[in-house]
């Protein structure tokens, strides 16, 4: 079936074979793909490289690029929508109608007609892609939302041909349901772009591939050692997992249209953990549900009595924090994280979704704010949220295995720093490859601080 190469990529072959955990199973470049604007002044619109040393478009002023081979190689598709983009200015046009204006073009110039291989004889073209027609029309969200982008695009357009309104629904639809956030190494989203042979693969909570972004191109990778590779069960993660089932499942409906059924989805849920209290015995390190249809009035384990002021008090914060962190959406603020972390103490469990989303927030807020005693108190709570939430092999406990590396070298706790970096280490040779950016540019460079400050120290 395939035989692995140097860089542990696979190529088609007639035998099967077993596939290695870690293994690149696919790679593409984009169909069609757009910067988000929120990054158009720091990354280069063709390649998405972050660079302090930007060229912009002479002529619209918009589009910014990191030298002049991308913007020769991006003019093939900036030509399309340059003269628009400088009729507009200053204004900013909406990320998604700049991709649906790159998609009609592309498909003007006969892009229906390009196939995108997965396998040596098994590719996908742009028709193949669901369009959920029938679901859309009935979602009143997205058709609000597809209208205003027909009333920005017509203008946009100048009075240039636009397709019919069935036509601009089958655009919208497929690109709604079959985009990807394409993301820099360290799973910040830059943009969206559709990939037409990665789009063959279907959601698990519980994937066993994941996609991971180098520039624009996307490299699907194995989380676990296959028998040999069968494309039908092939399953990545479209959503983030850290969420309860009815949450990952509402989600999914919304924005895909269809009920997750997966292993993970079907299996019983320990609703006490996921959004319980914490047992208002501070000796005891136990659970509560305070689910209003299973509401326990004692706890199991000690036999605390759950008083009714101590569930309006845990309602009470529940409801303070769900409104922050819809305020935090955008923009975070630490002295809001910290308020929420004092109210929820000895109130919400430790496992609690919504206690670890305000956690996680704090962490990376006190990094920005060079807040490095108070990140590392918040990142060793949080790692072990992760480890609670996240499979053995993922990628965000890995990135936050090497943050808690460096603050802790930065508190010259060598020891316990390459504890951190050997644990990261091993989940990123799996999740990126040794390859990739990322090991080499931040893992490789860690590697070597650690190993002179142990010279330096005498530490064998």
């Amino acid at each position: 079936m395939m035989a692995e190469n140097e860089d542990n990529h696979y190529i088609m072959h007639d035998k099967k074979k077993i596939v290695p955990q870690g293994t690149v199973i696919h790679q593409e470049k984009p169909f069609v793909y757009t910067l988000s604007s929120k990054y158009r002044t720091e990354c280069c619109d063709f390649c998405f490289k972050k660079t302090t040393e930007l060229l912009k478009c002479s002529n619209c002023k918009y589009v910014y690029y990191c030298g002049k081979i991308c913007q020769r190689q991006g003019w093939g598709i900036h030509k399309q929508e340059c003269k628009n983009l400088k009729q507009i200015s200053p204004r900013i046009l909406p990320d998604s109608a700049r991709l649906l204006f790159r998609l009609y073009k592309k498909l003007e110039n006969s892009g229906d007609l390009i196939k995108a291989y997965y396998t040596t004889n098994k590719f996908r073209t742009w028709r193949d892609l669901l369009s959920h027609y029938a679901e859309l029309k009935m979602d009143k969200k997205r058709m609000e939302h597809l209208t205003s982008l027909y009333g920005v695009l017509y203008e946009f357009s100048s009075g240039d041909m636009l397709p019919n309104s069935a036509e601009f629904m089958g655009l919208y639809g497929r690109m709604c349901v079959n985009s990807f956030n394409i993301s820099d190494q360290e799973l910040q989203s830059l943009g969206t772009g559709i990939y037409l042979g990665a789009s063959i693969i279907d959601h698990s909570c519980q994937p066993n591939a994941l996609a991971i972004f180098e520039g624009t191109t996307i490299y699907i990778r194995t989380l676990e050692t296959l028998p040999y590779l069968d494309w039908s069960k092939i399953r990545i993660s479209y959503i983030d997992v850290l969420a309860s089932t009815e949450e990952r499942r509402r989600e999914l409906l919304e924005k895909y249209y269809f009920n997750c059924d997966c292993p993970k989805c079907l299996e019983p849920e320990n609703n006490s953990e996921i959004a319980g209290a914490a047992c208002p015995n501070k000796d005891c390190d136990n659970s509560i549900n305070i689910n209003i249809d299973e509401a326990e009035t004692e706890c199991h384990k000690c036999g605390t009595v759950i008083s009714e002021e101590f569930k309006a008090e845990f309602n009470s914060v529940v409801e303070f924090t769900s409104i922050h962190l819809d305020s935090m959406k955008t923009t975070t603020y630490l002295d809001v994280c910290k308020v929420c972390l004092k109210k929820q103490k000895g109130v919400l469990y430790k496992f609690h979704l919504k206690h670890i989303k305000i956690l996680d927030l704090a962490f990376e807020s006190s990094i920005d704010l060079e807040a490095f005693d108070t990140a590392l108190e918040y990142g060793l709570e949080l790692i072990q949220c992760y480890k609670k939430y996240y499979p053995e092999i993922h990628p965000l406990p890995a990135l936050l295995h090497l943050k808690l590396c460096k603050l802790l070298l930065y508190k010259d706790m060598i020891k316990e720093a390459i504890h951190h970096l050997r644990k990261g280490a091993e989940i990123l040779k799996i999740t990126h490859g040794c390859s990739s950016s990322l090991y080499r540019n931040e893992v490789v460079g860690l590697i070597q601080e650690c190993k002179m400050l142990n010279e330096q120290n005498g530490i064998k």
